[in-house]
């Protein structure tokens, strides 16, 4: 049978644009790739991009207030939200540009269009348009999961916060994940009142115990009306915004209500059940250790899988399935020791086990410290780091090293290298330390503060 294509990708985010990019250009397959909104995905246009420009655009009340205490004549005024967003949507689309013109440079053909599967070897766009392929990808991502009542009554989800007119006086945002976390901590930089609530015991759900509360307790410390074991139990519009009464039974007027309550993969009215794509639970695709589904000519990458929803994973997802697919290399994809970073303020970098985890594994040995780094104490901030490594008892590997300090995401990144090729933790206790430095810390822990 001749197709149209050899590879039609459904989704123009990080990984369906890596996918067609290299089965395109280094394997010479005939490529096709529709998005139905806009070329970059969450992660370029509503996701990890905006929101660290917003992360430094929030930093800087900070900033300028160690700066007096430093010496220098400032005086800060307000924030100027539009201002910012002006320049933000020509960053996004500039990025959007970039998008567009490396598909385009590596021979792919665009469709602008929405895109479902008829089966298992055709889509259809909404225009109308069939094309037949030898594969396809679902690279669909995930979108921001709220409840039908929230809904009802106009909250703001990630989406949306890009796009505000102007800066709210006062906000809830609900949910405890990084997410959640990321915008309390933006939003409160920029001057608004933010209160949280979520209903968990803790937030930042599957990280760290120990690093957990030093976020969150640097949260509180930092401005965040943080209100754990609490829930909405109802709302509606009101003058002046969205009245909410919590489950504690405090009631207010808030301007605004975001919900950050988890995302769900983006599989509805794919038409992927019908072609026989099994789902999960959730609605994410079942995949193997290849990206396949139990459709052989489909495959998924990225957070339509619901398997580690980082955008680097994405992409090298999509990279793999190229490789195995068009270029007889076969790939998995790597998902051991994934650092991650969830950019609060201060920020939470991680890789490896969590404590927690570590603990039901074998023996541990815990090496921990907390303390006020040089250049916010100076300014007379009451800021804490906190910095941790977990150390298998009998191998001395690293298992997982946490870090709760401004630019945590940083060191992470090349902790996760040592801990990638199986550093010990006598490895570590080699390495001269650099000084005066916070990550000095990582090589000057000598005695273990517990075991288990």
């Amino acid at each position: 049978m001749e197709f149209d294509f050899d590879l039609y990708v459904i989704g123009g985010g990080s990984g369906g644009v890596r996918a067609a990019r290299i089965a395109s250009s280094e394997y010479g397959a005939r490529v096709a790739i529709a998005e139905e909104y806009r070329m970059g995905g969450t992660c370029v246009i509503r996701g990890c991009v905006p929101k660290k420009l917003m992360v430094f655009a929030s930093s800087y009340a900070g900033q300028m207030s160690d700066a007096r205490a430093y010496g220098w004549d400032v005086a800060p005024g307000g924030f100027d939200w539009t201002a910012f967003r002006a320049k933000l949507d020509v960053e996004l689309d500039r990025l959007e540009g970039v998008y567009r013109a490396g598909l385009v440079k590596a021979g792919v053909t665009i469709h602008d269009d929405r895109a479902v599967v008829e089966d298992a070897h055709t889509v259809r766009l909404a225009g109308g348009a069939r094309f037949t392929a030898k594969h396809i990808l679902i690279a669909t991502g995930g979108q921001p999961s709220v409840p039908e009542a929230a809904r009802a009554v106009g909250v703001m989800t990630s989406n949306e916060i890009f796009k505000m007119d102007r800066l709210p006086k006062s906000v809830l945002i609900v949910g405890g994940g990084f997410i959640a976390c990321e915008f309390a901590c933006i939003l409160n930089g920029m001057g608004v009142e933010v209160t949280q609530f979520y209903r968990g015991e803790q937030i930042l759900r599957g990280f760290d115990g120990e690093a957990r509360g030093h976020v969150a307790d640097q949260m509180r410390e930092g401005g965040v009306n943080l209100h754990l074991g609490t829930d909405v139990m109802e709302m509606r519009a009101a003058a002046g915004g969205t009245w909410v009464m919590s489950t504690d039974g405090h009631e207010r007027v808030f301007e605004k209500v975001i919900y950050a309550t988890g995302r769900a993969p983006n599989t509805r009215g794919l038409g992927l059940e019908d072609a026989g794509v099994k789902l999960g639970r959730k609605g994410e695709v079942i995949v193997d250790g290849w990206s396949q589904t139990s459709v052989p000519s489909i495959y998924a990458v990225g957070d339509v899988t619901d398997r580690i929803n980082l955008t680097p994973i994405a992409i090298r997802e999509g990279h793999a399935f190229a490789d195995t697919v068009f270029g007889a290399k076969p790939t998995k994809p790597d998902h051991e020791l994934v650092a991650s970073a969830v950019f609060t303020q201060p920020e939470l970098g991680t890789v490896g086990l969590t404590e927690e985890d570590a603990r039901e594994r074998g023996p541990i040995e815990v090496y921990a410290t907390a303390f006020r780094p040089m250049q916010s104490a100076f300014a007379g901030r009451p800021d804490r780091v906190m910095m941790k490594l977990i150390v298998c008892a009998t191998t001395r590997k690293i298992l997982g090293c946490h870090i709760v300090a401004p630019g945590a995401g940083e060191m992470i990144q090349l902790v996760a290298i040592a801990i990638k090729m199986g550093a010990t933790k006598e490895d570590f206790d080699r390495t001269a330390a650099v000084h005066p430095v916070m990550a000095e810390e990582l090589v000057t822990l000598r005695k273990p503060v517990r075991t288990a």
